[in-house]
């Protein structure tokens, strides 16, 4: 068991953390004020082969393992978490599972473009629609459908909370296809942005990652080839489970940087500070919120490390994901709360950061899974 990282995951991470203080820093505030979608950053990305990190480069990634995705996430996560979301739902969701579902044609066509991050000079990424008004944790409840037609489907119904919705070019798209079978009857497709019938709505109004794009996408009589269908008839809802478990890695990490970037902050303004004559680190009650502020986080950190190694293993890595975006998410809140009270007054605004830091960590304990659906897969995981 080694827990040194080799000499090209440091190389990746510092590439990482020079990216996210040279290209995310500046601007930040004025991107989450005016939710302004990171193009330029995103597309500074793709450059540097961080939008398809883990897509064999035969399909136009990078070949990198998990942990150098763990370490990119953390890094890009302490500056801009809406860059770093943006990144996750390329990687992990889109390209993981076109790359291990998909069949030749459909990664030619589709993986080596996202994976690149661009196509013909311009933006080219992906966005994974399951959500719908009333299908978050329960995916069962499909309410978009897919009609069967012959040599295509027929897509009507209504996609929520999707993130990447405007910047996308492609959706993954879970829709029911016959009620009757319930979670066997779901398909997943492959469908394009500017196909007839596909509407993008208003970009949501969101309390953090405000610089990330989240709409509805609305989907009326849109004709899907059947060749665009990933995998076998009904293996919808297992495409989307088993994508959803890697997710959790990129989505633990992110909340991993959100509570690294609060405490380097902290601790950096507790160095600064003084109050009764003496700096305000030197007062036990603030030693104590960092002590416990940097444990949590470097157990945070282990276990993103180890679901990641599991999974570039070939382990199963669905209980040990759940366990990462679980710990890592709740820390994030409560490691930004906490850095927030160690600023005091000055925490309470933008120019510090930290404020926006809190807002960006409490979607890591909703998306890609509440920490309530995250501790029912522990719980039956461990009852077996």
């Amino acid at each position: 068991m080694h827990f040194s990282l080799s000499e090209e995951h440091l190389m990746i991470q510092k590439a990482a953390r020079d990216f996210a203080q040279n290209d995310c820093l500046p601007g930040v505030i004025e991107r989450d004020e005016k939710m302004i979608f990171p193009k330029e950053q995103v597309l500074k990305l793709a450059e540097l082969g961080f939008m398809g990190m883990m897509v064999d480069p035969k399909y136009g990634g990078s070949g990198m393992d998990t942990i150098s995705y763990v370490l990119a996430m953390e890094e890009i996560s302490k500056i801009d978490a809406s860059v770093s979301v943006c990144v996750s739902v390329n990687n992990s969701l889109v390209c993981w599972g076109l790359e291990t579902f998909g069949n030749e044609a459909q990664k030619e066509k589709y993986l080596v473009p996202i994976a690149q991050g661009r196509k013909d000079g311009e933006l080219y990424i992906g966005a994974f629609l399951l959500s719908e008004p009333e299908a978050g944790s329960d995916a069962t409840s499909q309410r978009t459908t897919a009609e069967d037609k012959g040599d295509y489907y027929l897509l009507n119904g209504t996609k929520n909370w999707i993130t990447n919705g405007s910047s996308a070019s492609v959706y993954l798209v879970m829709a029911q296809t016959d009620v009757a079978k319930g979670s066997h009857g779901i398909n997943a497709f492959i469908v394009e942005k500017n196909w007839p019938g596909v509407t993008v709505s208003a970009k949501e109004n969101k309390m953090g990652i405000r610089g990330s794009d989240t709409h509805t996408i609305l989907f009326n009589d849109v004709k899907v080839p059947k060749e665009n269908r990933i995998g076998e008839d009904g293996f919808g809802f297992k495409f989307a489970m088993k994508t959803l478990a890697g997710g959790r890695i990129g989505i633990a990490s992110q909340a991993l940087g959100i509570a690294s970037g609060s405490y380097e902050l902290a601790l950096k303004y507790a160095k600064e500070r003084k109050a009764f004559g003496k700096e305000i680190m030197k007062h036990q009650a603030i030693q104590f919120k960092l002590a416990d502020m940097a444990t949590r986080i470097e157990a945070a950190r282990m276990l993103c490390l180890k679901a990641a190694w599991e999974k570039d293993h070939h382990l199963d890595y669905t209980l040990s994901s759940s366990m990462a975006k679980v710990f890592a998410s709740e820390t994030a809140m409560w490691a930004s709360t906490e850095a927030v009270q160690i600023h005091g007054g000055y925490g309470y605004v933008k120019e510090y950061h930290v404020e926006r830091l809190m807002r960006d960590a409490k979607i890591t304990q909703i998306y890609e899974g509440t920490s309530e659906v995250q501790r029912i897969v522990i719980g039956r995981s461990i009852l077996k």
